[in-house]
């Protein structure tokens, strides 16, 4: 499905998950920033080869990924809502059986070797990402979420983490609930929403990422 059809289906239905909060009322109100969050411990250790938007296909493997597919895309934006170029985004997760890529996470004989776990995509002018993957599942203390890690050129890298709304494991993780400001934590939990007549129960996310930075001109 088209990027901007997934738009317009979130639009109709008035879901837009990642709109964005106002920090202050008027015309040259900022948006709050999104809140960074620890990479974890489970960063892959060694990239994968095959390191496209779609999570779903190891290279040339026919055999898709077990779980519920997920279309995710976004804008990369600065505070007053320019959209970013040039940003590398990145993604990382668990598979279906809650297992990240990383050689020292869970075990090994129960990881899906048919999901890519980590993926990558870079911005155009218009700051939009998207990614094809699995809806997160949770796994021991951690509440569903897809890690990210945003890179612009001359900046820090910076990283976060995407949740369900909805998911009632969110009140008690610990990651998500350190963030004290509700108008903060909120700006990391969104709908993901079941596309109607979709096959295997496919959904779709949108999660804009807002950083501190000034556009390049």
């Amino acid at each position: 499905m088209g990027l901007s059809r997934i738009r317009r289906r979130l639009l109709l239905a008035g879901l837009g998950g990642g709109a964005l909060l106002l920090a202050s009322p008027g015309v040259f109100a900022e948006l709050l920033l999104t809140p960074a969050q620890t990479p974890g411990p489970f960063y892959p250790d060694q990239l994968p080869l095959d390191q496209d938007n779609d999570l779903l296909i190891v290279g040339d493997q026919p055999t898709r990924a077990q779980g519920v597919v997920v279309q995710l895309y976004g804008q990369i934006l600065d505070a007053r809502g320019n959209p970013l170029k040039a940003a590398l985004v990145e993604i990382w997760q668990v598979d279906a059986n809650g297992i990240y890529l990383h050689s020292r996470d869970g075990d090994r004989a129960k990881r899906d070797p048919n999901f890519q776990g980590y993926g990558r995509f870079e911005t155009a002018s218009d700051g939009r990402y998207r990614f094809r993957t699995l809806r997160p599942v949770p796994y021991p203390g951690r509440a569903p979420h897809i890690h990210f890690a945003v890179t612009l050129p001359g900046q820090p890298r910076f990283t976060t983490q995407c949740y369900i709304r909805g998911e009632r494991l969110n009140q008690a993780d610990a990651v998500l609930n350190a963030i004290r400001d509700p108008r903060l934590r909120e700006r990391l939990i969104v709908p993901f929403v079941p596309v109607a007549g979709a096959r295997a129960g496919q959904q779709i996310a949108q999660f804009d990422i807002v950083l501190n930075v000034t556009p390049a001109s």
